[in-house]
């Protein structure tokens, strides 16, 4: 089972590149249930989004900005969502007591990966390295049979 971090949403989302290319390669060769996205994630995004319509000066911006969270929510909608859960919040505050030192949401879905036990598919790989027991891969490169330690 497999956790798609933002990293790696974002881009199947663009659905073009040598990344994207690669990636859908991988993710062709399992079942579709067998990934995931997280709650975080969801968060992450729908922020970029209201940022943007934030700074939005024009009706076009305005526009633009609201289908994209359209698009969004279809997307999530149509996705297994893992829950930021109590079991994920304690492994966070143990990691935070011991000065894990990676952004505040990557260590969120690195959590949520943890406690089920899941593999995170991102590109991240230098930061989530730092998270004691996270099992990562990077799908984006030629050869990613395992990039966990």
């Amino acid at each position: 089972m497999f956790v798609l971090d933002t990293d790696h949403i974002s881009i199947l989302q663009k659905k073009a590149g040598d990344d994207w290319r690669r990636l859908r390669h991988r993710l062709d060769q399992y079942p579709r249930t067998d990934f995931f996205v997280t709650i975080v994630s969801f968060h992450e995004q729908v922020a970029g989004w209201q940022s943007l319509l934030g700074r939005a000066n024009s009706a076009a911006g305005i526009l633009h900005a609201y289908s994209m969270m359209e698009r969004l929510l279809a997307t999530f909608a149509g996705s297994q969502v893992l829950p930021f859960d109590a079991a994920a919040i304690q492994l966070f505050a143990d990691f935070r007591r011991h000065r894990v030192r990676i952004d505040t949401m990557d260590l969120r879905i690195a959590c949520t990966a943890i406690t089920r036990g899941m593999t995170l598919l991102t590109r991240i790989t230098v930061d989530f390295a730092r998270v004691p027991g996270l099992k990562f891969e990077d799908w984006t490169v030629e050869d990613a049979a395992s990039d966990s330690p």
